[in-house]
């Protein structure tokens, strides 16, 4: 109840305004394009569609084992804040950052979705390792290296979890690697941003039909032994990376990045600047990003525990199954950032369509997750029907993890409602994109910490939340 009343509260606070606007004739434009989908130039949406799958597979490929190894030694306090510390950074952020140094290039992409990915894994894994039974390691000697007992025991007993939580990391990537389009790498985000602009909303809705069908398809076509033979495909189809020089990524690592006053060991006009900008751009910036995170949270909360029923069997019966289905596929396969776009168009520049983005989306997501495990629950004679059934018995047996996952989403949500600035958003994200704009790096990776700082705190809370509430993420759904 407190964050609803929270989120109640962010209603009158954040930028939800309704601009002028008649979207009503843009919509029918837009509905009708996405029943009759067209894409004349084959060769570029296959292009397009390869590079998106080449970025998020090989940034997988990498940031597994990299997580994997810093899992093993996630007890290392130095470990786990530096996990924390890549990814609490959302991978647009990392490609703005990596763009000036190797523009829009394979390296770009693939640094901007390992680097945070790394830290998720490292971060997942450990929780993995520690839901393990302790028996199996009193087997092996005391005297074997950590790396060994892991190798040994807890790897091989977490190894179905690992298996399955990195098959939906690849779905994450497939978006990820999708929307860093927008700021200009070569994938189906560049190509949607550009039909949309244009008004061309029937090639838009081919580009999402196949995205769609490549997200609902992944079960069909990715297997382990066949990891070998698209990794070299990847590696074929990502663009061209230029030579990378050392002398201007260390003079961007070591002055671009940071303000003059502190190069020149002025401490003090160093404290100055850095308040002046906390004070007058990223605190306002944070405010609107929390106002939109809460109020995501709670209507995220919402869609979930109403469209998850229409995707389970066990409550609305076979015939509503697969429309079910269908639609939270569509919601959870769609970026935010691709239904904010969209939104913008119809409601103008406020944050009502992150909003509504990041609730479509995480709720969908969400309501899928329940619908997999309501069907998965004992079945009896004596069970209550139609809507008592869900009410009192699916929705009360499956809310701790319905909770756990919300709280889980939190962090995600938050990061997202930063990225949204992108799009014109009052946002950490949109001054973040300003500061970059006006090659001010300094400002710019000032925020950057600024948002990350944020993150790892909505983190700590979270997890202590979920801690507390007895909602955990290994309980309640599977």
């Amino acid at each position: 109840m407190l964050f609803i009343a929270i989120a109640l509260a962010c209603i009158f606070l954040a930028d939800l305004a309704l601009y002028p606007t008649d979207p009503w004739r843009e919509l029918g434009r837009i509905g009708w394009g996405f029943i009759t989908p067209y894409w004349a130039d084959s060769s570029t949406l296959f292009s397009a569609l390869g590079q998106t799958v080449a970025f998020a597979l090989l940034a997988l490929i990498i940031s597994v084992p990299l997580g994997l190894m810093l899992a093993v030694f996630y007890h290392w306090r130095p470990v786990r804040m530096l996990a924390a510390a890549v990814r609490s950074v959302h991978e647009i952020f990392w490609g703005l950052l990596f763009m000036q140094l190797y523009g829009l290039s394979a390296t770009t992409g693939l640094l901007a979705i390992l680097i945070p990915y790394t830290g998720v894994f490292a971060k997942v894994f450990a929780e993995m390792f520690d839901r393990q039974a302790p028996e199996p390691a009193l087997a092996v000697s005391p005297f074997s290296s950590r790396i060994s007992r892991y190798a040994y025991t807890l790897i091989p007993q977490s190894l179905g979890e690992m298996r399955s939580y990195c098959r939906y990391r690849f779905e994450c990537a497939l978006r990820s690697s999708a929307i860093l389009g927008f700021i200009g790498l070569p994938t189906l985000g560049f190509h949607l941003e550009t039909a949309f602009k244009q008004g061309q909303y029937s090639e838009a809705a081919a580009l999402l039909w196949v995205f769609f069908i490549l997200i609902a398809s992944i079960r069909f076509w990715l297997r382990g032994w066949l990891l070998p033979v698209y990794a070299a495909l990847a590696l074929w189809l990502l663009p061209q990376s230029p030579p990378l020089g050392s002398s201007y990524a260390w003079q961007f690592i070591s002055q671009d990045i940071w303000p003059r006053a502190l190069q020149q060991g002025d401490l003090s006009a160093a404290a100055i600047w850095y308040w002046r900008e906390f004070s007058q751009v990223a605190w306002p910036a944070l405010l609107q990003t929390l106002y939109l995170t809460q109020i995501a949270l709670v209507l995220t909360g919402v869609i979930a525990l109403l469209c998850y029923p229409l995707a389970s069997q066990a409550i609305s019966g076979r015939a509503m199954r697969w429309p079910g289905r269908l639609l939270l596929l569509i919601m959870r396969s769609t970026p935010e950032m691709m239904i904010a776009f969209i939104l913008l168009l119809l409601l103008g520049p406020s944050g009502l369509p992150a909003v509504l983005a990041l609730a479509l989306h995480n709720g969908g997501l969400i309501a899928f997750l329940l619908a997999n495990h309501s069907e998965q629950q004992p079945q009896r004679a004596d069970d209550p029907k139609g809507i008592n059934r869900y009410l009192y018995l699916h929705t009360p047996r499956l809310y701790p993890g319905f909770l756990a996952f919300l709280f889980y989403r939190w962090e995600v949500i938050l990061r997202e409602s930063a990225m949204m600035g992108i799009l014109g958003i009052a946002t950490l994200g949109f001054y973040i994109d300003s500061a970059f704009e006006e090659i001010r790096y300094d400002k710019a990776f000032f925020l950057i910490v600024v948002a990350a700082a944020l993150n790892i705190l909505i983190d700590s809370l979270s997890r202590r939340i979920r801690r507390r509430a007895g909602a955990d993420l290994s309980a309640g759904v599977g």
